[in-house]
C-alpha cells in the first residue's frame, strides 16, 4: 500500500483508520528511517487536519500546529505529539471545544499527546517564560487552519528568539550541562539515554536553536548524519520494546542491533557512539564560538570608546610554536604557516595547544586535515618529541587530541587506531570506551611522569597497552605486536622497542600478581622478575599500572591494591638487583597467635582478634598523609583442627558483609610438657573490610562461628535468603564461571584460580567444594572488580605437598560444577 493509499484510508475511515494505516506503515519492512519518520509524520498531520476541519466549521481565527519533533517532521514509533491550537481570543468557547474534538481521538489510541492552546501573544510570553517551550516553537508548523496566525507566530518568535540570543543562549548553554551532569556521556555510557545524555538528541536540538539565533553555528559536516543515526537506533528501540522509551538497555540491544541489520550490540553501540561524538564535538565548538561572540559584543563599545570610534582593531596573536600562534582564546595557525608542506605542524600544534591549556581551533584543525601528508617512516624525531609533548601535558590532552580525531588526524599519524575507536567494554569496572581508556591513561602517567627515567616510554606504553583490544584473542599479545611495529614506525630505536613491546605484553602483569598470588613464594616473585627483565623496565610497569587503574575506574585501585604492587615491586627489585629469594620456612608464631591458639585448645571453640591496619602513601608514590587510609582490619583466628573451618569462616564473614582482601591458613602443633602433640589448632589470618556501615564486633563474629561449626546455623540457607533479596537487572546474565590450575605458579602448592560472578557467599561455596575434594587451603588471595571475582587458592593434599596434576585437574573440574550448579 503507498503513502497515498495509506493516507485516503486514515481519512475515511477516523481514528481506526488511522491506526491500522499507522501500523502498517510501522510494519512496512521496505521502509525506515528518514523516509518511515516522514511517512508516520505526514500520515499524522492529514489525520489531524481530517478532525480539526471536522470541528472548526465556521471557526476562524484558529490553527493547529505542530512544534518540537513533530513540528520538524520527525516522528518516531512512540513519539509524543507535540500540539499547539492557536487562536486569536475571540471565542474562547469554541475553542475549548474544538480541542476536545482533537485531543481525545489522540487520547484513545493511546497516542502520548504534549498539547496547549493558546493566543500568539501568550505562546510568546510562555515562551519568554519558559525555554523549553521557546525551543518547541523554534519548530512550530502548520497543519491547519488559519494560516496567517501560525506564519505570525513563527515569524515573532524568531525575532524574540534572536533579539534575546545573548541571554537566552547562556541559559541553554547551562540547561545542556545540566542534564549533561545527570545523564552523562552518551559516547561512553553502556545504557545510554539517546536523547538526555550529552550528544544525544537534545544537544542536536540545541544546535539548532543556536543556529536559529544567528549567533553562531555549529560545524555541518557529518551532523546530520549523526542525528539520523540516533533516530533511527531510536526507532528500533521503540519497534523492538513497544515504549516510548530512550534509554538503550543492554537487554535490548541485540534486538535492536538486528533491527537496524547491524552485526551485533557492540556494532550498534560503537555507531551510536561515533553519533555521539559528533554531536558533542559540534557541540564544544559550537558553544565556545557563542562564548567568544558574546565577549565580542560586551567588549567592543569599550574598545570603539577608547579609539573615537575608529576601525576594529586586530585580533592580538600570541606566538606559541613554530607555524602556531593563540588568537581569541583558541590556538590556530600562523599566517605564514604551510600545513602542505609542515609534516609535523598538526603534532606541533596539537601540542602547543595542550600546553598552553587552550582548544584548537576548528578552522585550523581543518585546513591540517586537508592539507596533511603521511609522515615518513620513521617518523622525525621532532614529530615523536611533539607526540611526547602532547600526551605528557595531562587533562588538556583530551580536548586537544578529541579535535584531532573529529577530523580524522589520528588514525592518519596512527592507523591502527581505527580499531580501537569508540569500542565498548562492556565490564562495569571500566568507565570508558577502549580509546578514551588509552588518552585517560596517558593523562593519569603523566601525573607520575617525575618517578621514572623515561617519562617518554611511561606516556607511549600509556598509548598503546591496550591497542590490542580491537583484535581477537588475548589482547596483550596481539598488542605486544602492534606496540612493536608502532614504536618503530614513530622512530624508537630497538631497545625502546622491546621495552615498549614488553610493557605492553605485562601491563596486567604486577595487578594481578600482587592481588591473586602468594608474594612470599619465591616463584612468584620470579616469575615477574624473568618477565619484566630490568630495573628500568620495573619502574616504568609500575607507573603503568597505576596509571592503567586509576584511568579504568574507581573500583580498579585502592590503596590496598597499592599497598600489594608496592610489595611486589619491592621483591622483584631485589631479585634484579642479584638477591635471590628466600624460600619460606616455617615461621615461629608470633606470641598473639600462640596465645590465641593456646586459648582455642584450652577451650575447645574458637578464638578471635581484631586489628586495623592502615599504611601511609610512600613519598616516592604520591603526595603523603598525616591520616593515613585504611586498607583493611586484619582478623586473626584460632580454632581446634577440624573439618569445615574455611567454609564456616567465610560464609559467617559474608552474612556480616564482610568483604575478604586475603586469607592464610596454617595448622600450628601445640606440645605437651614433655614435648610430645597434644593437639592442632588450625590459625587464620585474614584481612577483611566492612562492604558497608561499621565493623560487627569480634563477640558477635564468634558467637555465630560457634553455631555454624556446630551446625546449628545453617549458612547456606541464611546465604540463600540474601542472595535472594538481592536486586536483580533484568536481562543481564553473567558469563559462566571458570576454575583453572596455574601451572608451575608455586613449587609448595597447586594453584587454583577461579573466575566468578561476584555474589553473597561465593567463598564460602569454594570452600565447601574444596572440603568435599579432601584439599587443604593454604592460602587464597581474592581480587574484585566490579561484578567479576579472580580468586587464586594455593591448596595441598592432605600430607602438606602439591597436587599431582591429574588430581589437580580433577579438583578444578569439581569446583567448576559445583559453582555452575
Amino acid at each position: 500500500m503507498t503513502s497515498t493509499d495509506m493516507r485516503t484510508e486514515a481519512e475515511d475511515s477516523g481514528p481506526s483508520g488511522y491506526a491500522a494505516a499507522r501500523l502498517r506503515l510501522l510494519q512496512e519492512g521496505a521502509r525506515s528511517g528518514p523516509p518511515r519518520r516522514a511517512a508516520l509524520a505526514e500520515l499524522t498531520d492529514d489525520w489531524l487536519t481530517g478532525l480539526f476541519t471536522a470541528g472548526s466549521e465556521g471557526l476562524r481565527g484558529v490553527s493547529l500546529v505542530a512544534v518540537g519533533g513533530y513540528g520538524r517532521g520527525e516522528l518516531s514509533p512512540r513519539s509524543d505529539l507535540d500540539l499547539l491550537l492557536l487562536h486569536d481570543g475571540s471565542d474562547s468557547g469554541a475553542v475549548a471545544a474544538l480541542a476536545d474534538r482533537i485531543w481525545y481521538p489522540v487520547w484513545d489510541l493511546g497516542l502520548a499527546l504534549d498539547h496547549s492552546v493558546r493566543t500568539p501573544a501568550e505562546a510568546r510570553k510562555t515562551a519568554g517564560e519558559d525555554l523549553k517551550v521557546q525551543l518547541g516553537l523554534l519548530d512550530a508548523r502548520h497543519l491547519a487552519g488559519d494560516l496567517g496566525l501560525t506564519a505570525g507566530l513563527r515569524t515573532a518568535v524568531l525575532a524574540d528568539w534572536r533579539n534575546q540570543a545573548p541571554k537566552r543562549l547562556p541559559e541553554l548553554q547551562e540547561l545542556c550541562a545540566e542534564r549533561a551532569e545527570r545523564q552523562g556521556e552518551l559516547q561512553y555510557l553502556l545504557e545510554p539515554d539517546l536523547k538526555e545524555a550529552r550528544g544525544g538528541l537534545r544537544d542536536a536540538t540545541a544546535l539548532r536553536a543556536v543556529a536559529a539565533s544567528w549567533l553562531a553555528d555549529a560545524p555541518r559536516e557529518g551532523l546530520a548524519d549523526a542525528r539520523r543515526r540516533l533516530l533511527d537506533v531510536r526507532d528500533a528501540l521503540h519497534l523492538t520494546t513497544g515504549r516510548a522509551t530512550d534509554r538503550l538497555a543492554l537487554q535490548e540491544q541485540d534486538q535492536v542491533a538486528a533491527e537496524l541489520g547491524l552485526l551485533d550490540a557492540d556494532t550498534l553501540l560503537r555507531q551510536v557512539y561515533e553519533a555521539a561524538r559528533v554531536v558533542s564535538y559540534a557541540s564544544d565548538v559550537t558553544w565556545r564560538e557563542v562564548g567568544r561572540v558574546l565577549r565580542s559584543r560586551a567588549v567592543r563599545p569599550r574598545l570603539r570608546a577608547m579609539l573615537g570610534g575608529g576601525a576594529k582593531p586586530a585580533a592580538e596573536r600570541s606566538p606559541l610554536a613554530e607555524g602556531v600562534v593563540e588568537m581569541d582564546g583558541e590556538v590556530v595557525l600562523a599566517r605564514a604557516a604551510r600545513p602542505e608542506r609542515d609534516h609535523v605542524l598538526p603534532l606541533r600544534a596539537a601540542a602547543a595547544a595542550a600546553q598552553a591549556g587552550l582548544p584548537l581551533s576548528l578552522h585550523a584543525v581543518r585546513r591540517m586535515a586537508a592539507a596533511a601528508r603521511p609522515l615518513p617512516t620513521p617518523w622525525p624525531a621532532e614529530a615523536r618529541e611533539q607526540l611526547v609533548t602532547l600526551l605528557g601535558s595531562g587533562r588538556p590532552t583530551i580536548e586537544v587530541w578529541e579535535a584531532l580525531e573529529a577530523e580524522g588526524l589520528i588514525t592518519r599519524l596512527l592507523p591502527d587506531w581505527e580499531r580501537v575507536r569508540c569500542r565498548p567494554q562492556r565490564n562495569a569496572v571500566h568507565i570508558w570506551t577502549v580509546d578514551r581508556h588509552l588518552i585517560e591513561t596517558a593523562v593519569r602517567a603523566s601525573e607520575l611522569a617525575r618517578r621514572v627515567g623515561r617519562p617518554d616510554l611511561l606516556l607511549v606504553a600509556s598509548l598503546l597497552h591496550d591497542i590490542g583490544k580491537g583484535w581477537p584473542g588475548d589482547h596483550s599479545v596481539a598488542g605486544e605486536i602492534i606496540a612493536r611495529d608502532v614504536a618503530a614506525r614513530i622512530g624508537f630505536d630497538r631497545a625502546d622497542v622491546a621495552v615498549l613491546a614488553t610493557l605492553v605484553r605485562h601491563h596486567l602483569l604486577l595487578i594481578d600478581t600482587a592481588t591473586r598470588r602468594d608474594l612470599e613464594d619465591p616463584a612468584t616473585v620470579r616469575s615477574v622478575a624473568e618477565a619484566v627483565g630490568s630495573q628500568g623496565t620495573l619502574e616504568l610497569l609500575h607507573a603503568l599500572t597505576e596509571a592503567d587503574a586509576l584511568a579504568t575506574g574507581p573500583a580498579a585501585w585502592s590503596s590496598w591494591r597499592g599497598s600489594l604492587v608496592a610489595d611486589l615491586v619491592k621483591r622483584v627489585s631485589a631479585v634484579l638487583a642479584g638477591d635471590a629469594p628466600e624460600e619460606p620456612e616455617d615461621v615461629a608464631p608470633t606470641a598473639e597467635q600462640e596465645r590465641l591458639a593456646i586459648e582455642a585448645f584450652r577451650t575447645g571453640g574458637p578464638v578471635l582478634a581484631l586489628r586495623a591496619q592502615t599504611e601511609s602513601v610512600d613519598a616516592d608514590a604520591g603526595p603523603t598523609s598525616d591520616d593515613p587510609e585504611p586498607l583493611g582490619v586484619e582478623l586473626l583466628i584460632a580454632v581446634p583442627d577440624q573439618p569445615g573451618v574455611l567454609p564456616a569462616v567465610a560464609g559467617v564473614l559474608a552474612m556480616h558483609r564482610l568483604t575478604v582482601r586475603t586469607a592464610e591458613l596454617r595448622a600450628l602443633d601445640l606440645p605437651d610438657g614433655v614435648g610430645q602433640v597434644e593437639g592442632s589448632v588450625l590459625l587464620l589470618n585474614w584481612r577483611v573490610a566492612a562492604e558497608y556501615g561499621s565493623l560487627p564486633q569480634a563477640a558477635r563474629l564468634r558467637a555465630d562461628l560457634v553455631r555454624a561449626l556446630d551446625g546449628s546455623l545453617d549458612i547456606t540457607a541464611r546465604l540463600a535468603e540474601r542472595d535472594a533479596a538481592y536486586p536483580r537487572r533484568r536481562g543481564t546474565i553473567a558469563p559462566p564461571p571458570r576454575v583453572t590450575v596455574a601451572s608451575a605458579a608455586s613449587r609448595h602448592a597447586t594453584v587454583i584460580e577461579v573466575r566468578a560472578h561476584d555474589a553473597p557467599g561465593l567463598l564460602h561455596r569454594i570452600g565447601r567444594a574444596l572440603e568435599d575434594a579432601n584439599v587443604r587451603v593454604r592460602s587464597m588471595h581474592v581480587s574484585t572488580l566490579g561484578a567479576n571475582a579472580v580468586d587464586a587458592f594455593y591448596v595441598t593434599g592432605t600430607k602438606g605437598a602439591p597436587l599431582p596434576g591429574e588430581e589437580a585437574a580433577s579438583v578444578a573440574r569439581a569446583l567448576e560444577e559445583t559453582l555452575r550448579a
